[in-house]
């Protein structure tokens, strides 16, 4: 398969060493000093992009890639307000676009867990929760994506909550996401519901960038000859 790397940090580093690794070839590696290569034609190159940029850039290069026809995997987070135009770009140009806040297997594994817990906890109002994400200094968004996909899935199953905060909650209704930036943390997600009586806690620690990237390129394997637009519940069977 013949890759198109869009963001070439530390995390386009490990996706690319991850993918050699599984006899892929990377045709067009895009970084922010060479940005006037992603053209239709360099794009075409490859069989698959994956994104992995920023906030401020991820929806114009999804954009990019949807008008040259290309399946696009992307993991950057802090964009979602435009995840509606990007979502019909890609329908309209008939190919597929697969969105995650987190890639990891285990992350995922973890998605499910809280969806669980969470309606578990939904008539136990006697506790509260809680979020607390840990990652390293150069990560520019806060809460994480992975932090707010996990704030969502608990207040669908807990109506009480109507908003999540990134701070402590001070009002009936908010749900607080604590969040840390100290080197090196790859990666800690916490839920915790307290009460009186005891704690519940659940958390993912990541190790390394690995769990991330492996998931990218499984990710990429999957939608490569797919069009529509798909989620890891679909790579991973949920």
């Amino acid at each position: 398969m013949r890759i198109a790397l869009i963001g070439y940090g530390k995390m386009g580093k490990a996706i690319e060493r991850i993918a050699l690794s599984r006899g892929h070839e990377i045709v067009l590696k895009i970084d922010l000093d060479n940005g006037y290569e992603m053209t239709p034609g360099n794009l075409s190159k490859a069989d698959v992009a994956i994104e992995f940029t920023g906030p401020s850039s991820a929806a114009a290069n999804l954009l990019k890639c949807a008008e040259a026809g290309i399946p696009v995997v992307c993991g950057s987070t802090g964009w979602l307000e435009e995840y509606t135009l990007v979502k019909k770009a890609f329908e309209k140009n008939g190919t597929a676009f697969l969105y995650a806040s987190n890639f990891s297997i285990g992350v995922n594994i973890f998605f499910e867990l809280n969806k669980k817990l969470a309606g578990l906890m939904a008539q136990h109002t006697e506790y509260a929760v809680e979020l607390k994400e840990t990652h390293h200094t150069q990560k520019k968004d806060a809460p994480s994506g992975t932090a707010i996909t996990l704030a969502e899935q608990i207040m669908a199953e807990i109506p009480s909550l109507k908003k999540w905060v990134n701070r402590l909650g001070e009002k009936t209704g908010e749900l607080p996401i604590l969040s840390e930036r100290i080197d090196p943390a790859p990666g800690t997600h916490e839920v915790k519901y307290h009460s009186a009586i005891d704690d519940i806690e659940i958390i993912h620690t990541a190790h390394s960038r690995d769990g991330f990237a492996g998931g990218a390129v499984l990710a990429a394997e999957f939608i490569r000859h797919k069009k529509g637009i798909f989620s890891m519940k679909d790579v991973l069977g949920f």
